[in-house]
């Protein structure tokens, strides 16, 4: 039989779990919650009863609490909901890390509110549950502390994203989800349309083209944070679906852009994370971060900048550096101690298939001013002490030299830069490092079709000043486009746009669009640009990046209630799966199945 003590109006909680203090010491209360663990002691049992909001302890002694309500105590499991009445009580033995950690509950009347059954993992911080089944299980992995505060830390930064945005006169204007499939860019996912036999809508890759149509309508601020689809392989700061904060703004030029979204991400650091940034971002243009870093979203956090030592390495006949179109190496301070096992795992790391060098050469410098070298037998102590002067190395120092092809071998170099940083405790998810990479190639050829494709989209304007070129060396012509990095990470980008008619057409054929093609693609954009299109441009923020970031994780999966795997699939709901043959018929739809 189950007591509970009168009360004027029925109530499951009076408080939550992470309210209860030393002031409430005395008082009534009444909670509802999950058992997080029971601890049987025979005459005594100690209830920590979960919700949202924290922890607090039950306790439950024989001879005090009635029988009905101790032998119900006992058979009280794992993530039970249940509800209790009680006192707030002084706690014998004080938990000073738990805000509630100085009082418990002296449980009057307890009511299971529903049974559990044994959860496949335990359902706490450290839990014993791999990726895979927590996926499968995502509503118990939600009750997990880290994902909550997680997702507690993606509602603080979209509240904080919308209060700057509208202090700034942006407006948030929902667009469509079903709109016209489009080139370019990755695959899209398709709808079919049963009411348009054969036909098929498209899911955005992003708002694109509907926040330049609300430029061209007059609606000079917008903003919305939007779901995006993208078919296309996954990492683990990829999914199937994702977030952006995306914005557009009018009569502006690129610096308005770039200092009202530097604004934001200040706004955010010092609002979410307590971190102000008194100076302006770094600034560094594609050129640059391509020569220096071998990628266009370096991490500036630490240094070990490219040199590139081609004209070092020539004089001596060493095959490998003699044909190679590129030599470059990185210095690593303090590292010519590294061991034998230790530069052998870098090689074996260089040359996985992913990163694709074919070796590394190292040179150690070593305290006493000796320099040793793979390759000692080619080049001398002189030549050397060349390399060493070049890379700014010192005695203590190691240099690390790769060679091939520039692109991958830039491309396996800021691996390698990297993983160094990451082995010397450079990269600390706990320092913030924002850049602006800005003068992006405005094309970039594509040698399987023979022809150019836009490096952004087909909307992004070149810098006026290489206008001139777009007909003579369009791989020349730089855009008006620019990335906001932080910590290597590719937080958002954007572009100012194309408001000329003309300029547009001209770009649609450089990249191999004919007219017809252009105007049945985008021909709505087309035809608004000649009602007074005025300067436009904007950015999207990787949203889901940004609070994977401030939570100092890699994977977005972490940041997201109902995320996909790596193949794509929710293990939860078990998504993607065939339809009823009935289905198909309605869409005029048949599966053909491959081989």
């Amino acid at each position: 039989m189950t007591i509970f003590v009168e009360k004027k109006k029925f109530m499951f909680r009076t408080h939550h779990c992470g309210e209860l203090n030393a002031q409430h010491i005395g008082q009534h209360v009444t909670l509802s919650a999950w058992v997080q663990r029971s601890r049987n002691k025979g005459k005594m049992i100690w209830i920590d009863l979960r919700d949202r909001y924290g922890l607090t302890q039950l306790v439950f002694e024989e001879g005090v609490t009635s029988p009905e309500v101790f032998e119900q105590a006992q058979k009280v499991g794992r993530e039970f909901v249940i509800q209790v009445q009680g006192m707030v009580i002084e706690r014998v033995a004080k938990n000073p890390n738990m805000p509630t950690g100085d009082i418990e509950i002296k449980v009057e009347a307890l009511k299971v509110l529903n049974k559990a059954i044994l959860p496949p993992f335990t359902i706490e911080d450290q839990t014993d549950g791999g990726e895979e089944i927590r996926m499968k299980y995502r509503y118990l992995d939600l009750r997990r502390n880290t994902l909550k505060d997680k997702l507690i830390l993606r509602h603080k930064l979209a509240q904080e994203v919308r209060r700057f945005l509208d202090e700034q006169g942006f407006l948030e204007i929902e667009t469509p989800y079903l709109i016209k499939s489009t080139p370019e860019g990755a695959r899209d996912f398709v709808v079919p349309s049963r009411m348009h036999e054969g036909q098929f809508y498209a899911l955005p890759q992003s708002p694109q083209t509907f926040k330049q149509l609300l430029m061209v309508s007059g609606y000079d601020k917008y903003f919305q944070l939007v779901k995006c689809f993208r078919d296309e392989d996954l990492r683990a700061d990829r999914q199937p679906e994702f977030t952006q904060i995306d914005c557009e703004m009018a009569f502006i030029e690129q610096e308005d852009i770039l200092n009202t979204f530097e604004g934001l991400a200040k706004h955010l650091f010092k609002k979410v994370k307590g971190i102000e940034f008194n100076e302006p971002f770094s600034r560094m243009t594609y050129a640059d971060a391509m020569r220096l870093y071998g990628s266009d979203k370096p991490d500036i956090r630490f240094g070990m900048q490219f040199v590139e030592l081609k004209k070092l390495t020539d004089k001596k006949a060493f095959v490998v550096f003699n044909s190679a179109e590129y030599v470059g190496g990185i210095c690593a301070k303090g590292c010519a101690g590294y061991t034998r096992k230790e530069l052998d795992s870098l090689t074996d790391f260089v040359t996985k298939p992913q990163i694709g060098a074919k070796g590394l050469v190292y040179v150690k410098y070593n305290e006493d001013g000796t320099l040793k070298s793979t390759v000692d037998k080619f080049y001398d102590e002189a030549d050397l002490k060349e390399w060493a002067v070049a890379l700014n190395a010192q005695p203590g120092d190691l240099m690390l030299i790769l060679a091939g092809s520039t692109a991958k071998t830039q491309s396996a170099l800021n691996e390698l830069r990297l993983e160094m940083g990451q082995r010397l405790g450079f990269r600390n998810p706990e320092i913030f490092a924002p850049l602006w990479v800005v003068d992006f190639p405005l094309l970039e050829w594509n040698e399987d079709a023979k022809r150019f494709h836009a490096m952004h989209h087909p909307f992004t304007s070149p810098k006026p000043e290489d206008i001139h070129m777009l007909s003579s060396e369009p791989g020349k012509v730089r855009a008006n486009a620019y990335d906001m990095v932080i910590n290597g990470v590719e937080i958002g980008g954007g572009s100012i746009r194309i408001h000329d008619s003309e300029l547009q057409q001209l770009m649609f054929k450089l990249l191999g669009f004919t007219p017809e093609q252009a105007q049945s693609q985008f021909g709505f954009l087309i035809d608004a640009f000649r009602y007074g299109a005025p300067p436009h441009g904007g950015l999207a923020l990787g949203f889901d990046r940004l609070v994977a970031m401030f939570a100092g994780i890699d994977s977005i999966r972490e940041v997201i209630a109902f995320p996909k795997n790596n193949a794509g699939r929710d293990m939860m709901i078990d998504s993607p799966s065939p339809i009823d043959l009935a289905q198909l018929d309605e869409l005029s739809l048949s599966v053909v199945k491959k081989g």
